[in-house]
């Protein structure tokens, strides 16, 4: 993949760029620190930029009638407006940006099952929400990929995180671009890529390339982005990316030994089944791509979506089909 390819993305600050947490300390995170070679970091702390201090008494998220608002015991203080109104000023300046990396559990970066109280006394009993920060990020970045540190451990969350960040990056150069080349490009460009994630958001998007209403380029450029962010929206399961695997496979398969179409159906099998990552298939099939020299097959962003050196296979949990959104 292009090397000079570098995504923008906002992280807590916490997690190996300051001492900031409540409590002064920080949580340096292994994929983050890894990543730092390969991405342009913004480094926020929400906390710190309204106003609270290192070290600092803890805030929490508290339902009072009816509203969900962020609160700080100690001081018997509501920060809720304040941190709205930093989101305001911070996401206006880091207008391109292309995902977010947030700090989970936060009252203020947690992407979810955050403990929101029900009420500021003693009360029992919580439900689980959405940080301050998160959700205004959510909001303004409807396109990025968003995730928080503790889920990123699991092997195909961080897959998807990292193929929807590239992803959005090099969309992101098509509308610095700006012209129906561009745009056409990348739609050929990602044919199997997208039809991996939704082969229905993949049709849709070749019909708005195919622009039978003759829209100017940067609204069709808009229309495209939204859909993007559709077909992105979820994990794709294991047989879309099987299916896409026939197809390629397809290309090619008259020409090989039965032996050979042996070995390549098998690593599907295997794929399916969980015992191997998704970069072996891929691997198996694009060494024969390379063999019979397909141009067309060769520019194709599903084989590396993102950095190899980032395929880091060690996981939380199983590569299970479903992994929870």
């Amino acid at each position: 993949m292009e090397k000079s390819l570098r995504p923008r993305v906002i992280v807590s600050k916490c997690m190996g760029f300051d001492a900031c947490r409540y409590n002064g300390q920080t949580l340096p995170d292994k994929f983050v620190e890894k990543l730092k070679d390969y991405v342009d970091y913004y480094p926020v702390c929400a906390e710190v930029e309204i106003g609270l201090g290192v070290p600092r008494n803890p805030i929490r998220l508290v339902i009072e009638e009816g509203q969900t608002v962020l609160y700080q015991p100690a001081t018997d203080t509501e920060y809720t407006q304040a941190m709205i109104d930093f989101c305001g000023r911070c996401f206006g300046e880091l207008s391109d940006i292309d995902g977010l990396i947030l700090k989970g559990r936060s009252p203020s970066c947690g992407t979810k099952d955050v403990k929101v109280y029900l009420g500021k006394t003693k009360v029992a009993g919580s439900v689980k929400g959405q940080g301050v920060f998160a959700a205004e990020a959510f909001k303004y970045y409807p396109h990025g990929a968003i995730e928080e540190e503790g889920r990123l451990t699991n092997f195909r969350i961080r897959e998807h995180f990292l193929t929807k960040l590239y992803t959005m990056c090099r969309f992101r150069q098509v509308e610095e671009t700006a012209t129906m080349a561009a745009l056409v490009k990348f739609q050929a460009n990602n044919k199997y890529l997208l039809m991996a994630y939704s082969q229905k958001e993949q049709k849709v998007l070749g019909q708005i390339v195919a622009n039978h209403e003759k829209l100017a380029v940067d609204q069709l450029i808009g229309y495209y982005k939204e859909g993007l962010a559709r077909a992105f929206a979820k994990i794709p399961r294991y047989r879309n990316y099987i299916n896409v695997m026939m197809h390629i496979f397809g290309y090619f398969s008259d020409s090989l030994s039965s032996g050979e179409k042996t070995f390549i159906l098998d690593s599907f099998d295997k794929y399916r089944n969980g015992k191997i990552p998704l970069s072996v298939p891929l691997n198996i099939l694009k060494s024969y791509v390379i063999r019979y020299n397909d141009g067309y097959l060769l520019e194709q962003t599903i084989w590396a979506p993102f950095p190899e050196e980032l395929m880091d296979i060690s996981d939380s949990g199983k590569m299970e089909d479903e992994v929870g959104q």
